[in-house]
C-alpha cells in the first residue's frame, strides 16, 4: 500500500512539472523599461499575427510630418509587441484592418536595451485612410480616428 502511495505521488508530482512548466516559461515584461513611455505615430509596414504576442512593425512619423530616417538615409524601423493574435483581432487589431501603410498612433514601454521595439499600453489610435495628424499631434486628434483596444489614448 505505501508503494502504491510513493508511485501515485511520483506521478502526480512529475505530471504537474510537464504540465506547469511550459504554462510557466512565458517571457515576463521585465525586458521592458515601464517607467518609459514613448508615443509614436507612424506608417504601418508588418503585422504578424503570432499566438502568443501579435507585432505590428512601423515606421515612426517625424516632427516634419514625413517619416524618421536615420543617419544611413534609410526609414527607421520600431515594432510593438502585443497581446496574441486572437486576443488583439476581437479589439479590432488585424492584418485586414491594419494593412501596410495604414496610419496609427501607439504609446509602448521600450526595451530596456535601446532597441527599437516596446510592448503596447492602452488603445492604439487609428487615422482614417488619408489623414494625417497635425505636427506635434497623434491619430486621437484626427476627426473620424478609431480607438481599439481601449477606451482612451
Amino acid at each position: 500500500m505505501k508503494t502504491k502511495f510513493i508511485m501515485t505521488s511520483l506521478f502526480t508530482i512529475v505530471s504537474v512539472a510537464l504540465f506547469v512548466t511550459p504554462l510557466m516559461s512565458h517571457h515576463s515584461f521585465a525586458m521592458y523599461d515601464q517607467s518609459k513611455t514613448i508615443t509614436w505615430t507612424g506608417v504601418m509596414t508588418r503585422f504578424v499575427a503570432q499566438a502568443n504576442h501579435a507585432e505590428i512593425h512601423f515606421v515612426p512619423i517625424g516632427p516634419d510630418g514625413k517619416p524618421l530616417r536615420g543617419s544611413d538615409g534609410k526609414p527607421v524601423q520600431w515594432g510593438v509587441e502585443m497581446a496574441g493574435a486572437a486576443a488583439v483581432a476581437e479589439q479590432g487589431i488585424t492584418a485586414a484592418s491594419f494593412p501596410a501603410g495604414t496610419i496609427f498612433s501607439v504609446k509602448l514601454n521600450p526595451l530596456r536595451d535601446g532597441s527599437n521595439f516596446g510592448s503596447r499600453i492602452g488603445a492604439i489610435a487609428k487615422c482614417p485612410a488619408g489623414k494625417v495628424p497635425a505636427a506635434g499631434k497623434h491619430c486621437d486628434s484626427v476627426e473620424g480616428s478609431a480607438l481599439l483596444g481601449g477606451n482612451t489614448f
